[in-house]
């Protein structure tokens, strides 16, 4: 019984893709051509890591898994804090910063740094190694700096920044009211539409650019922190500087693909999710949105100088660290054997950045041979028409593989209540945007509402509260159609923390302003609000299916089990049709192999079926003459 599931996986395979791409497909030389590969020292490190310990790491990617593609080595955040007593992630004070108000590196961890050298010292070090040197940075101006009041630096001058007859300083320019929400008392968004703002900005990038660094991971800017301001500027300076630094942003909550049409161009990689650690569910979470981002086409568009990918964030394996923390890698990946292969299955046919995340001194040798699966490495670089399948069927298996239950077919996926209403997220030229209204009820009290031409009118209707001229979204239970509120009340987010609307569950980004021409434009992102009444999906039982075309020819198919018993998954190539179109093959001749098992099947049916186990997957590439 097994052999014929396995074996028939290969028919449908064969009937995929049209066309065979040129054998003499190379690696692309543009601007982020192929997914960037490398490490970062987040995941095993935190915010902790030392030159000797970073030095150390590069050395051992350069050995290890250089060969197999993996070229950036990137230090995380707070390089630039002072690991001494009462430092931790959130705390205020202990930044070194240089007399412009910008971080530098901590001397005590980055003795190299200092003299004013920065990370040159590292960068040539890393450069030696064969490798591209990376760095975190944060959005804006630390508030540490804005404390200072540091004078502005003019780079063409080489100078402090003067303009209208003053100089200018950190005060100036930073915006307290857009503090970064997650880490609020750290940094702050700059003035863009100042001089002195977008001059500080400069300073930063080419003080990076000097210091030889390839990458730049920009923190706090994308998703429920969007600053589109800030980086179109940054994507700016960066065209401009002679050297070629790939422009990456995080963090990825809430993004969806009309968010992320907006940035696509101006960057090379963009997170589309929140912080991926080694949990079970935060690797769940990932499918829904990688299905959403191949179906708005966006895995490989045109990015800065080149291309741009999505990027579903680094890969927790191996010996890690905890969020947060103080210490270094102190214990092991949580995900189990199958887990691990899944992340990494779905991290490579969704194209998404390889960034290993665990301790390479202490790499073990099962998660050295996920990482650097040569299929999968393929299929991450090399692949294309990378897609979910969402036609397949589901059968819990039993101990006996002859007995099977049947399931209901078709693809998980998050189920909302029916008539579930959304408020989100869209640019403020959307139709979808406009219709929002004042109602008066009294002098003290109105509401906003949004009305659109429909029958579910009333289900397309949100509620504000009136704040500093301002309106802040609550979000209700109940079932009236807008939320009261008093323009003579003042109120903060804290006091509805409970029921605020803010996708992040933090207390800032909810501050919201109705414009003349009917849009509710949100001053933090400025983006603007929309309603969705959204029925419920179908719920498959939890089995994904995504396929791809690789560069000679060859058709790759995955198999993800979600659920928690082991499951036999199917694909008929009746409801293939419904997608693709047939390629006309001599099937028979196709030779197929399962990737994870190793084993070689014969091709006779015309089903694929397989049980996969436990939050497993099943990876099938198909050969063809």
């Amino acid at each position: 019984m097994k052999f014929f599931w396995v074996t028939s996986v290969c028919f449908l395979l064969a009937l995929l893709f049209h066309g065979v791409p040129s054998e003499t497909t190379s690696v692309n030389k543009e601007h982020a051509g192929t997914p960037p590969r490398g490490w970062n020292s987040y995941d095993s490190f935190c915010w902790t890591v030392s030159e000797e310990e970073f030095l150390q790491s590069a050395e051992i990617v350069s050995q290890r898994l250089k060969p197999q593609g993996y070229q950036y080595v990137v230090v995380d955040y707070l390089w630039y804090r002072r690991k001494v007593p009462g430092a931790y992630v959130e705390s205020l004070g202990f930044d070194v910063i240089d007399e412009w108000g910008r971080m530098i590196p901590d001397p005590d961890r980055w003795p190299s740094s200092k003299g004013g050298k920065g990370f040159s010292e590292v960068a040539n070090k890393v450069h030696s190694m064969g490798l591209k040197f990376g760095i975190h940075v944060m959005r804006g101006i630390s508030t540490q700096a804005v404390n200072a009041n540091t004078p502005i630096l003019d780079t063409t001058k080489r100078g402090a920044y003067e303009e209208s007859g003053k100089v200018w300083h950190a005060k100036d320019i930073g915006i307290k009211e857009r503090a970064c929400a997650w880490m609020s008392h750290g940094f702050m968004s700059v003035n863009t539409k100042l001089g002195a703002g977008r001059a500080f900005l400069r300073s930063l990038y080419e003080q990076y650019a000097e210091w030889g660094v390839d990458f730049v991971k920009h923190d706090c800017v994308f998703g429920d922190d969007l600053d589109i301001n800030e980086i179109s500027y940054v994507s700016e300076v960066l065209k401009q500087l002679n050297r070629p630094i790939l422009y990456s942003l995080s963090p990825g909550t809430s993004v969806t693909p009309a968010m992320a049409k907006d940035v696509s161009g101006l960057v090379n990689m963009y997170r589309i999710t929140g912080d991926d650690w080694d949990s079970w569910g935060d690797v769940a979470a990932h499918f829904d949105v990688t299905r959403d981002f191949s179906t708005a086409n966006m895995i490989g568009a045109k990015g800065l100088l080149g291309k741009s990918w999505p990027d579903l964030d680094m890969l927790p394996l191996g010996w890690l660290t905890d969020p947060g923390s103080n210490e270094g890698p102190h214990r092991q990946c949580r995900l189990n054997l199958d887990e691990q292969r899944t992340q990494m299955t779905l991290w490579s046919m969704a194209k998404s950045p390889l960034m290993f995340g665990g301790h390479v001194r202490k790499i073990d040798q099962a998660t050295f041979d996920i990482i650097t699966n040569p299929t999968l490495l393929e299929i991450n670089t090399y692949s294309s028409h990378n897609m979910e399948f969402p036609y397949i069927t589901s059968m819990k298996s039993l101990d006996s593989e002859d007995q099977v239950l049947a399931l209901q077919s078709g693809c998980q996926r998050d189920v909302p209540t029916p008539n579930t209403l959304l408020l989100g997220l869209t640019g403020c030229s959307d139709s979808k945007a406009i219709g929002w209204s004042i109602q008066t009820l009294d002098q003290d009290l109105e509401q906003i509402c949004l009305k659109r031409s429909s029958r579910n009118s009333d289900e397309e209707t949100i509620y504000k509260q009136e704040y500093l001229g301002k309106h802040h979204l609550l979000a209700t239970d109940r079932k009236e159609f807008c939320l009261d509120a008093s323009p003579t009340r003042k109120l903060t987010s804290k006091e509805f923390k409970r029921d605020s609307f803010s996708p992040c569950r933090w207390d800032t980004n909810q501050m919201w302003e109705l414009n003349p021409n009917g849009t509710l434009a949100n001053s933090y992102s400025g983006l603007c609000a929309t309603v969705n009444s959204v029925k419920a999906k179908i719920n498959s039982g939890g089995i994904r299916s995504w396929v791809a075309t690789g560069r000679k020819g060859e058709v790759y198919v995955a198999f993800f089990n979600l659920n928690t018993k082991k499951m036999v998954i199917s694909m008929k190539t009746s409801d293939l049709a419904r997608v693709l179109s047939g390629r006309n093959l001599n099937w028979s001749s196709c030779k197929c192999k399962e990737v994870w098992s190793g084993k070689d099947v014969q091709i006779t049916q015309e089903t694929i079926s397989l049980a996969v186990e436990i939050h497993g997957t099943a990876l099938f590439v198909l050969n063809c003459s």
